[in-house]
């Protein structure tokens, strides 16, 4: 079974305040008359399910053409946020191993929980309802620290950043990238169990740009 996990490009998905929207507009109709429609699309590459490229937050580290492909394909673990967590909160890394013991199955020894290639963090603080969220939960640095020391390629959120929405040095960003991990944010998993599925994410080949689009999809296993 596929389950779509995208946020699509639209008129209606809200944009980080202050970024270029998304908008479609026409080249040439057939109504004009043409010989056929011709759209033109104006948008931030952060509209929707993106991934970052590295050089976002760094000039200097790689753009968008140079995202590995493997670290979006492959066994990802959804998990979630327990009920009720403060989203003014950051993950600590006991937090982390909890949801990754609730979402396989093995809370008894979640201090042993083995960190998964890829993870991804249903908030439930996404842009589902048309309004951009005013905050929502992310890692504290020490534990990106520590996901990315324990093998992590990929980290991946409902939430439109996998830093604050306030925050201007990015820290988390900086930590994953610097580790050799890759960063998909903006995703749509309402509704998603927490559980293994094979993630088919692979990010537009896009030359130059800190970011790209992607349509990701879920396979259960």
């Amino acid at each position: 079974m596929l389950i779509d996990i995208t946020v699509p490009l639209a008129a209606t998905t809200p944009e980080w305040p202050g970024d270029t929207p998304f908008s479609c507009g026409w080249t040439c109709r057939r109504e004009d008359p043409a010989s056929v429609n011709l759209s033109c699309i104006t948008t931030s590459p952060h509209v929707g399910t993106h991934a970052d490229a590295p050089m976002h937050v760094e000039t200097a580290w790689p753009a968008s053409e140079s995202l590995p492909l493997a670290a979006f394909v492959g066994a990802a673990l959804v998990i979630t946020t327990p009920s009720g967590y403060d989203r003014a909160q950051d993950l600590t890394v006991s937090d982390v191993q909890m949801m990754i013991a609730t979402a396989t199955g093995n809370v008894a020894h979640h201090e042993a929980a083995v960190v998964p290639t890829r993870l991804l963090l249903r908030t439930g603080c996404d842009v589902s309802s048309g309004r951009f969220p005013d905050d929502w939960p992310t890692l504290r640095v020490d534990t990106a620290e520590w996901l990315v020391a324990h093998g992590l390629q990929l980290w991946g959120t409902d939430a439109p950043s996998v830093d604050r929405r306030t925050s201007t040095t990015l820290p988390v960003h900086h930590v994953l990238f610097g580790g050799g991990a890759s960063v998909l944010e903006t995703l749509a998993l309402d509704g998603v169990e927490a559980g293994w599925y094979e993630l088919l994410a692979q990010p537009l080949l896009i030359v130059g740009a800190d970011a790209a689009p992607v349509r990701a999809v879920l396979r259960r296993e």
